[in-house]
């Protein structure tokens, strides 16, 4: 699914990923989140038939999936609820996506990582439950910027706490709000398992390994 044979190994020093989709398959989770909040306020439930509803709360800030299920006069009302809610009951309906430690362990031996997430508060607690902060230098979600993605603003900054100019970084990404912000950064793309255009795309996460580190550098991951 490579766009590209391989990736000069010195042409990139550091990887970004984003979350949902990337790190974890979180669709069923993000739903279930958000779902008993709409109940709460008599709104109908999202499900997975529901295509571009259910893309908007895997993808977007909460603030934005609160604006558009609930309206703008009730954000800020959601939001103080989400916060009594919390995400850590959710946890156990995160999946991790196939291969996902063995790459990052591979990774962060030779090159610092980072994670820049449209996810707020639910994202150190994520990491912690799975035990995979240890591979990330940086974490960036949208409590930390004023514009999360599409913005370039968050990958610039997981750019700069890795202490690497935009162009020596690869971002991996799902969604379009995740090609838009690379492109805007100045971040090559790496689309995971779609076409959304950019400089690559993978299918998997092995497949990053053999961008990054062309063989027969680095063996694939066990």
């Amino acid at each position: 699914m490579q766009k590209e044979q391989g990736v000069r190994v010195g042409a990139v020093e550091g990887v970004i990923f984003d979350c949902d989709g990337v790190l974890f398959e979180s669709l069923q989770a993000n739903l279930a989140f958000y779902n008993t909040i709409l109940r709460d306020f008599g709104e109908p439930e999202v499900d997975l038939e529901d295509g571009a509803k259910a893309h908007l709360c895997h993808t977007a800030a909460s603030p934005r999936v609160f604006e558009v299920l609930l309206g703008p006069d009730r954000v800020a009302d959601a939001m103080a609820m989400a916060k009594t809610i919390g995400f850590r009951s959710f946890i156990p309906l995160m999946v991790p996506e196939p291969g996902i430690r063995a790459v990052l362990a591979r990774l962060s031996e030779r090159m610092p990582l980072a994670v820049a997430t449209n996810r707020g508060n639910s994202m150190a607690e994520l990491l912690g439950h799975f035990d995979l902060y240890r591979y990330f230098r940086a974490v960036v979600t949208s409590r930390d910027v004023s514009h999360p993605k599409p913005s370039p603003d968050m990958l610039l900054l997981a750019a700069d706490r890795l202490g690497l100019e935009p162009a020596r970084v690869l971002f991996v990404g799902d969604s379009e709000l995740d090609y838009e912000a690379s492109r805007r950064a100045g971040i090559r793309f790496v689309a995971y398992k779609n076409s959304l255009g950019g400089d690559l795309a993978i299918g998997d996460h092995q497949e990053l390994i053999n961008l990054v580190f062309p063989a027969p550098e680095f063996p694939p991951c066990d």
